[in-house]
């Protein structure tokens, strides 16, 4: 649709509220707001007005607020018309605002437009659905900073710097006859070193970011009776599971949903792996393994006084081999063996008291440093899927151009185009129609 369009959409969630809000935006927001409530109150004082449908008959008494562009949300006229929050009373001011001369909104429009007119880049716009969406108050946080521009502001720097060695490179081929020490490797490679070594850091971060965001899903995997239910309840602070001394007793996958740390979390315990005879049981271990196949982590709970036994050995070569797991050796109480962190084969492990609340701190360590939570959380800002994406290959045709560097260094100079390519997409410089499409489509309505 023309940008051009003056849209309008509302921008409370659904249902009833004590206010309201009707947003306008583009060309004629002015004029349509003006027919909507008459004259209007100077930009950003917030005027008492009337709304009126087109047949000048009065719906809704409440604020108007009108920002010009280009100094607005959008860069565009825009208006906000605060009413109160029934659904048919907006229903009624959004017919009248299209009746004026706009159109309803798409999803994310006015933060489309926002991207469009250079108000926000795209790190920026997806900083605020994750604002919106965020689960814990870190990730409130982190979808702050990355609206503040913390996010952007990196990456233009790492592509700022990427831009003066392609520049010096251009021109020590067009001047290949002078001398020019550095294009003769180790000074190319330093300053190629120190670029991944900035964009690895920056990578790592944004890693942090999607785990805030979007979480990590855990589940808990075991023998029957060794204490699985027992550490969701405590992870969960409540009895969120049966807890009984007869093996078997879960028969189900439980969910919760979990914020530790600033690190929303979904558990899910399992049934108890064996063999069985029990129909009801053996449909709970078929969905255990199902769940394990879900998972992120696994938590692989053993008792402590008995250690690994061949049992669980046998279970644990049954995992897909790329899962990650982590040994819990629970009941440490019963052992007298000390709670806490330790290495079986060089793998992490815990030693914990579930029912005695004993290294449930250090387990919990050790999710989030799975999860890459070790930076301090003020350095965190928000990231998805596709800005990790866009790092990795970045960091791959950095990579790449390191390996040329002696060798073929005249190769170098695409390898640095398509690394500052991938950097760009992050920050919209260089999308795709369909990529911006996807991204806007799942914001809200008035957005």
């Amino acid at each position: 649709m023309s940008r051009s369009d003056t849209i309008a959409a509302i921008a409370t969630a659904p249902g009833r509220g004590a206010v309201g809000i009707l947003r306008v935006s583009g060309v004629d927001a002015l004029k349509i707001a003006t027919a909507l409530c008459g004259d209007l109150p100077k930009a950003r004082s917030a005027g008492l007005r009337r709304f009126r449908e087109a047949d000048g008959s009065i719906v809704d008494e409440g604020l108007v607020l009108v920002f010009p562009g280009p100094n607005s949300f959008t860069g565009e006229d825009v208006v906000e018309l605060q009413g109160h929050g029934g659904p048919v009373v907006l229903d009624l001011m959004l017919k009248a605002a299209c009746t004026a001369g706009a159109r309803p909104a798409r999803p994310g429009e006015f933060s489309e437009r926002a991207f469009l007119n250079g108000r926000l880049d795209l790190a920026q716009v997806e900083s605020i659905a994750d604002l919106i969406d965020a689960g814990s108050q870190a990730a409130v946080r982190a979808a702050s900073r990355s609206l503040q521009g913390e996010f952007s502001r990196q990456i233009l720097a790492l592509v700022e710097t990427l831009i003066a060695l392609r520049a010096d490179l251009e021109a020590a081929f067009d001047f290949a006859d002078e001398d020019v020490p550095w294009l003769n490797g180790p000074q190319l490679q330093a300053r190629l070193n120190d670029i991944s070594a900035q964009l690895k850091a920056l990578l790592k971060q944004a890693t942090q970011g999607r785990r805030l965001r979007e979480g990590l899903t855990i589940a808990i995997a075991g023998q029957p009776n060794v204490g699985k239910s027992t550490l969701l309840n405590r992870l969960a602070g409540a009895d969120a599971a049966i807890v009984s001394p007869e093996a078997g007793t879960t028969r189900d996958v439980l969910r919760e949903h979990l914020v530790l740390r600033g690190l929303p979390l979904t558990v899910l315990d399992t049934a108890g792996l064996r063999d069985t005879d029990n129909s009801i049981e053996r449909e709970g271990v078929r969905r255990a393994w199902a769940a394990l196949s879900q998972a992120e982590l696994v938590l692989f709970v053993a008792d402590d006084r008995h250690g690994l036994t061949p049992a669980d050995q046998t279970l644990l070569a049954q995992f897909p081999v790329a899962l990650p797991v982590l040994l819990l050796f629970n009941k440490c109480d019963l052992s007298a063996r000390p709670a806490g962190r330790f290495e079986i084969d060089g793998h992490p492990a815990v030693r914990i008291s579930a029912a005695a609340d004993l290294g449930i701190d250090s387990l919990i360590e050790l999710i989030c440093e799975h999860a890459g939570l070790v930076e301090p959380e003020a350095q965190a800002f928000t990231a998805r899927t596709r800005h990790l994406e866009a790092l990795r290959a970045a960091d791959a045709h950095l990579d790449t151009a390191n390996r040329l560097a002696l060798s073929a260094p005249e190769l170098i100079a695409e390898e640095l185009r398509l690394t500052q390519v991938a950097l760009d997409e992050i920050t919209g410089r260089f999308s795709s129609d369909d990529l911006l499409g996807r991204i806007f489509s799942t914001f809200c309505l008035g957005k």
